[in-house]
């Protein structure tokens, strides 16, 4: 076996597809293909997968992808038909076209493959968006650094984690038994400080089986993980769509968000959070040489 080598735990069934990040003598450090797990293991415990698309576990994670993302194209095209229908008579009245804006994200990850799937997602549903690989030992600088300069509606941090092997019992309410459930509270924590208001800035944290409860208190608006369960590669991204669609004059409908991701309630919750959509009017012309804020 060899560093990227598509593999899956024997001793687990078979129910997560790892791609194997590192090797230390006889042990591996895995990462989720399509979770957002890191976890290591013996060498003999693992079997490599040469097909994957063949792999029970990479076919069930398809399936949920396929049904969340018909889900969120389902109300967008629900949202868009509904939406305001005074507002938007009183605009089509003016005989000027409007236009929508809706919030724009910074999307931060530690796994470059799902930075990509993400970013194709938010172009796919046309939501703004800039994305940085980083590890998640860097996202706290990044963020401090990044705020400032983009200005998102949406902050999304995210990559690996899950609780250590070695933990002591019952200790899932302490930080150091996850890999980098700190990591991401320390990340928050400086999103919070650049922004206190949590209609001013929604922060999506966490990954796998991350500390629900402490990145909360930190100052997300949305994390994971209640159950430390497994979440899905683009749950944080389903959620920072739906923020980015939802009015300004209406509250993200928390169980609609939660339950239209792949994890459900034991993945990921949240608080109460005013949306960041706008409609304007008139619509602008395009510039040449003028980049916009928004």
């Amino acid at each position: 076996m060899k560093q990227g080598d598509l593999v899956v735990r024997k001793s687990y069934g078979g129910d997560v597809l790892f791609r194997i990040a590192s090797l230390h003598h006889q042990s591996a450090m895995l990462k989720g293909t399509d979770y957002r797990l890191l976890a290591d293991s013996p060498m003999d415990d693992l079997a490599i997968v040469p097909n994957p698309e063949y792999s029970g576990a990479a076919r069930m994670a398809r399936v949920k992808e396929y049904e969340s993302l018909q889900r969120m194209q389902e109300q967008r095209e629900q949202q868009a038909m509904k939406g305001d229908v005074g507002q938007r008579l009183a605009l089509t009245e003016t005989k000027h076209p409007f236009f929508e804006m809706p919030g724009k994200v910074l999307h931060l990850d530690g796994d470059a493959n799902y930075l990509k799937k993400s970013m194709q997602l938010y172009a796919q549903m046309r939501v703004p968006a800039h994305g940085v690989y980083v590890h998640e030992s860097q996202m706290a600088e990044t963020v401090r650094s990044l705020l400032p300069q983009l200005h998102p509606d949406i902050v999304v941090i995210t990559g690996h984690d899950g609780v250590l092997k070695n933990r002591m019992t019952n200790d899932l309410y302490s930080l150091a038994s996850y890999k980098n459930s700190q990591n991401f509270v320390n990340a928050v924590r400086i999103a919070r400080d650049y922004e206190k208001s949590r209609d001013g800035l929604i922060v999506v944290a966490g990954a796998c089986q991350s500390h629900f409860e402490a990145l909360l208190y930190a100052g997300a608006n949305f994390a994971s993980s209640p159950g430390r369960v497994l979440i899905h590669a683009l749950d944080p991204v389903y959620i920072a769509i739906k923020s980015a669609f939802t009015p300004i004059k209406e509250t993200i409908n928390l169980p609609d968000v939660i339950q239209g991701t792949i994890s459900g309630f034991d993945g990921v919750g949240g608080i109460e959070t005013v949306g960041k959509y706008r409609v304007g009017l008139p619509k602008p012309k395009t510039l040449t040489g003028v980049k916009p804020t928004v």
